[in-house]
């Protein structure tokens, strides 16, 4: 006798639709001030210099981090905690990695300015 799926539950627990879908909504916004942010600043009058490069890195790899967080919530298995920790961990260090970016472009156009 054969056995479908509900009769054998995964042992994981799963993530309620209404909070993966709070965490996408965030996500991509966050993911949408980041391009912005890095659109904006790409084109400052200002001329590029080797200093700008630290920041166009730590910016370009935290919008990586949070993208793949968005594109892995969005698959079908992101209800599985363990799934939806890992695309959370991945904003976060995006999170943290484009905040460190923006921090140090202000701090570079500012030396700009006093120099």
């Amino acid at each position: 006798m054969r056995m479908d799926k509900s009769e054998h539950p995964d042992d994981e627990t799963s993530v309620d639709v209404l909070f993966r879908n709070g965490n996408l909504t965030v996500f991509g916004i966050v993911l949408a001030f980041s391009l912005g942010f890095l659109n904006t600043w790409t084109n400052n009058p200002n001329d590029w210099q080797v200093t700008d490069l630290p920041t166009l890195a730590l910016i370009a790899g935290g919008i990586v981090f949070p993208a793949s967080a968005l594109w892995r919530l969005l698959q079908r298995d992101s209800l599985k905690a363990s799934v939806f920790a890992s695309g959370n961990r991945r904003f976060a260090i995006g999170l943290a990695l484009t905040s460190i970016g923006m921090m140090l472009a202000i701090c570079v156009d500012i030396g700009h300015m006093l120099l």
